[in-house]
């Protein structure tokens, strides 16, 4: 039984010849359509007429998205490149596909990646759209340095660590608390990326005093999205805010969420893992899955973002506040939390701790509660501090620069410290007295 493809690389001199060359061989593959262009090949592998698809470089409008709907069709998708084209073979593997062959490869060689690809996808098997490629979305791309003018950073062997900052709805301080975890971890010395994903509007450009139009996220997912991410462009998004500490903003506006797409962000995160030791995210706080089941074709999901770098991350810093309230919201966003990721490793923050609102022993009662009805014993319990952290904001500046005493930055710097396990000198001395 012939397997059939689709090939969708018109406008190449080899084209036709690439075609003929598998129409002729006994090889088993059957040329089914050759489409004229992108939209051509979304309808047509939507229908079912193929199981794989041979597609060009320089095919107009291929990006991360279209490849992705490919294969959560269950279409393996192979690259073709003119021969010596490097460039347009990196660009087909930034985009997710993995099996790229030259276009005069002998048919075999051809026959055998498209064989190979069906057969990963098979494995695979399909998976959930995440999102489908929208048009031109708000906002424009910014102006960048060229490449030579990107400031030195460290690079790591792909193994940063992400930690995850989420909370459930109420405003928790889910933003202060990522705020101070990196520049704690920037002070330690840990070349460290903050980056803003909050798709209801983030706000971390404001709480470090950069006032930015062009959020750096949102233009390092385009470039992702469209093969053309790199290290070197990844860092000029990058902003450098203090000595070790990198920043990619945020937007600055909720119906801007499209720009952050869960499949682009995949990306971001995996070269973020070579520019930084640490990165941590700010996350949304929304969590719910149902939006993908409200669409009977490819839709982008807002949460998206939220879902695929919690998903991603290495740990996940559950925020909430020290109120009945916030505690009861934390309580059942942890809960939902472990059954939208399975065994995630979770710290709890407690933001805000004082005694008017829970009396008594404030830390001892959050502790008793979140032992009682979530199982979790180690909660790091941050004290009310309500002056030091607006100073911190009026001035655009990070708690450590504006109150290095402050009672709300201890807790968090032993946080950031075991993390990333770093011994403070409190404990180098504990461990010589015994």
């Amino acid at each position: 039984m012939s397997l059939p493809v689709l090939t969708a690389v018109t406008g190449a001199q080899w084209e036709s010849d690439l075609v003929s060359a598998l129409e002729r061989s006994s090889l088993g593959l059957d040329v089914v359509r050759r489409c004229v262009d992108l939209p051509d090949v979304l309808a047509t592998a939507q229908s079912g007429q193929a199981r794989a698809v041979l597609l060009s470089a320089d095919l107009r409008r291929l990006d991360r998205d279209a490849v992705g709907r490919l294969m959560a069709g269950g279409v393996a998708v192979v690259g073709v490149v003119t021969p010596g084209d490097l460039a347009g073979e990196d660009r087909l593997r930034r985009l997710g596909i993995t099996q790229v062959v030259p276009a005069d490869a002998p048919a075999d060689v051809l026959a055998g990646a498209v064989a190979e690809a069906v057969e990963l996808a098979q494995v695979a098997g399909p998976t959930p759209i995440t999102e489908f490629a929208m048009s031109n979305p708000r906002g424009s791309m910014p102006t960048l340095p060229p490449a030579q003018d990107v400031p030195a950073f460290e690079t790591t062997t792909g193994t940063g660590q992400m930690v995850a900052v989420w909370g459930p709805t109420g405003a928790p301080g889910r933003t202060s608390v990522a705020v101070t975890l990196a520049a704690e971890l920037s002070l330690f010395g840990v070349p460290t990326l903050l980056a803003d994903a909050d798709v209801y509007g983030g706000v971390v450009a404001q709480a470090l005093g950069l006032l930015d139009e062009a959020p750096g996220l949102a233009a390092a997912c385009r470039s992702a999205n469209n093969g053309t991410l790199d290290l070197p462009a990844l860092a000029r998004h990058a902003r450098e805010v203090l000595p070790r500490l990198r920043v990619l903003t945020g937007i600055q506006r909720a119906d801007r969420w499209p720009e952050l797409r869960a499949t682009a962000l995949e990306q971001v995160w995996e070269l973020s893992r070579q520019l930084a030791a640490a990165i941590v995210v700010d996350c949304g706080f929304c969590l719910e899955q149902d939006e993908e089941i409200s669409f009977d074709t490819a839709a982008p999901r807002r949460n998206g973002a939220t879902l695929t770098t919690i998903e991603l991350a290495n740990t996940v810093v559950a925020v909430g506040a020290a109120d009945p309230v916030g505690l009861q919201r934390l309580i059942r966003g942890i809960e939902e939390l472990r059954d939208v990721v399975p065994g995630a490793v979770i710290r709890v923050v407690v933001n805000g701790v004082r005694k008017g609102p829970v009396g008594g022993d404030a830390e001892g009662q959050i502790r008793d509660a979140l032992r009682r009805y979530v199982g979790i014993d180690s909660v790091v319990c941050v004290p009310y501090d309500r002056a030091s952290f607006d100073t911190a904001l009026a001035q655009g500046r990070t708690l450590a620069e504006v109150a290095p005493k402050s009672a709300a930055r201890a807790p968090l710097r032993s946080l950031a410290a075991e993390l990333m396990g770093i011994a403070l000198p409190k404990q180098r001395r504990r461990a010589k007295k015994r």
